[in-house]
């Protein structure tokens, strides 16, 4: 596809060089518009050939102003340290054995970021340079990447350093001073240092279910899995830890589909919302158990599937943070947590076949629904 010439003498269509051997792209019918990444190609006199829309999105440079242009008028690239790039490398004039450029970060004017690598096509080894090809990379995809692992490792650090402070802490006092401590304060400490060792094996738990989703090695283990008593057991557990019994609102409708799940997984998944319902939410926690349509056509013989949907009558979620509840490090409220637990949630439904949405309840709280498929594992089909 032609996105315009220039007038600028050796200016060409945006498409490539025809192909000169199998396997090219005109040879496979691709337009280099049809590239993810920013194609540059510039001629044997270092005048740009090519420059396709990804490059021009890149850049902010139309195509048609780039073509025909020299390659380091079109690219103005310089490196970290403020050295014109093209002059630096010297594709055409230097070494003959040079055969390009490996990925790097450059500047752009006005100081934008790009990865770019570049390879250089001679007509024999060690002859002159007939075409210099440029890859264009953004860099804000990578950049997003590595500012979410250095929060993780922030986050990490600051929860880890808490509980493991009043560990040592209390360990050490006991441990120096054991005889003058009365037995209630010898078991209030050690419960101290109990609870803060469950602490931190939750977090590590929660790490290693960040791991294993984001490298799609979440395993799911299905087994019968009796929905409306798991909500039940977690209710009771609420109830015996001293909240009012009405607090909790259990609607089941009958009949179920029989469900198969991992009842590890769906518990994990139960416990944060309950959780997110009870610190965050205020009035009554709401958990409606329906029958209703597979998240996922085709996947059951009869289309069914189970949802779970826990509200509350609290302030809910403002509309401006409905799109980042489930990522990473996202926090309702400044009552704790480290931010990971929705995260992980949306991988545990989402590795069962199902789907889980949020959005603002009936009584105005917050509202979160997941759907799981209740197809029985393959080998009982």
């Amino acid at each position: 596809m032609s996105v315009g010439t220039s007038s600028a003498p050796g200016a060409r269509d945006v498409r490539c060089p025809p192909a000169s051997r199998p396997g090219d792209l005109s040879e496979l019918g691709i337009d280099p518009d049809q590239l993810p990444d920013g194609l540059v190609v510039a001629d044997e006199h270092g005048r740009v050939i090519c420059f396709n829309a990804a490059a021009a999105r890149i850049t902010a440079l139309p195509a048609e102003e780039a073509l025909g242009q020299r390659l380091e008028k079109a690219l103005p690239l310089e490196d970290l340290e403020g050295r014109r790039w093209w002059q630096l490398t010297d594709p055409y004039g230097g070494l003959a054995i040079r055969v390009g450029q490996p990925e790097r970060n450059l500047l752009l004017p006005g100081g934008r970021e790009v990865l770019v690598s570049a390879k250089y096509v001679r007509t024999r080894p060690t002859g002159p340079v007939a075409r210099v090809v440029v890859s264009l990379r953004d860099t804000e995809a990578r950049r997003r990447t590595e500012r979410s692992h250095a929060e993780l490792i922030a986050t990490v650090a600051h929860e880890l350093r808490s509980p493991l402070t009043s560990v040592k802490g209390f360990t050490a006092t006991l441990l120096a001073k054991w005889e003058r401590f009365t037995d209630d304060q010898k078991r209030l400490m050690l419960e101290t240092v109990d609870a803060d060792a469950d602490r931190v094996t939750r977090l590590i738990a929660e790490l290693l279910d960040i791991s294993r989703i984001d490298s799609g090695r979440l395993e799911v283990r299905r087994q019968p899995v009796d929905i409306g008593a798991a909500v039940g057991r977690h209710i009771q557990a609420y109830v015996a830890a001293g909240l009012p019994a009405d607090r909790f609102l259990l609607r089941i409708e009958q009949p179920l589909p029989a469900l198969w799940a991992d009842p590890d997984k769906i518990d994990q998944v139960l416990s944060n919302l309950l959780e997110n319902a009870v610190r965050h939410g205020e009035g009554t926690v709401t958990i409606d158990i329906t029958a209703t349509a597979s998240p996922r056509e085709g996947e059951n013989v009869d289309n069914t599937a189970t949802s779970v949907t826990v509200s509350d009558e609290g302030p809910g979620i403002p509309e401006e943070s409905m799109n980042r509840v489930f990522t990473r490090f996202w926090r309702g409220s400044k009552r704790g947590g480290t931010g990971l637990g929705l995260y992980i949630v949306k991988g545990i439904v989402e590795a069962h076949g199902g789907t889980i949405t949020v959005g603002r309840a009936t009584g105005g709280g917050a509202e979160f629904r997941f759907t799981l498929p209740v197809s029985t594992p393959a080998y009982l089909t």
